[in-house]
């Protein structure tokens, strides 16, 4: 295993139902290191330059298509609306930014996250055992889906899997933290 840095961010509904400290404790549990962490309450703009959305809109339409939604003939512009959801769901309060480090910490934060969807994700996971919200529910009010906690991915396939994770941690944190990323 090696050492990487990745970034969570602590949604406003894990904020508004006080779970900061729960879920906290379950990735220092595991061994993850807290490297840098900011309360903030950021503008509609950095979660547009967080969320981008050429790359995540496709993802999001195909997400939404499995969670039951009638996405119309196009995925990709169901996932830019969707996007826009998020955005206004992500500015609706504070959210706590944080940068983690660890063994093998993408892949082992994202396990204890469990799946995007809440209603999807399994018992032990953070979304399976605290969430309340679900992605169809979430679109048939048009709003963003709230599952209390974003965390980086890493893919394996690119050339650099550690892409989204070092541009996520930069654009909240700055290069020091991102490039401080142990290999």
């Amino acid at each position: 295993m090696s050492v990487e840095r990745t970034l969570v961010i602590l949604k406003p509904d894990a904020l508004r139902r006080r779970l900061a400290g729960e879920i906290l404790g379950r990735f220092e549990r595991v061994g993850l290191r807290i490297v840098a962490a900011r309360l903030a309450r950021p503008p509609a703009e950095a979660f547009e330059r967080h969320y981008r959305v050429e790359t995540l809109a496709p993802v999001i339409g195909r997400k939404s298509r499995e969670a039951g939604t009638d996405v119309g003939g196009d995925e990709v512009a169901y996932g830019r609306m969707v996007l826009g959801w998020t955005v206004a769901y992500m500015t609706s309060g504070p959210v706590l930014l944080l940068a983690l480090d660890g063994d093998d910490a993408i892949r082992r934060v994202r396990t204890l996250v469990g799946a995007t969807d809440p209603t999807r994700a399994a018992p032990g996971t953070i979304r399976g055992d605290l969430g309340r919200d679900g992605i169809a529910s979430a679109n048939r009010g048009r709003r963003g889906a709230e599952n209390l906690v974003h965390a980086s991915d890493k893919d394996e396939r690119a050339a650099d899997p550690y892409a989204e994770a070092d541009h996520e941690i930069a654009l909240w944190f700055g290069d020091a933290v991102a490039a401080n990323r142990p290999s």
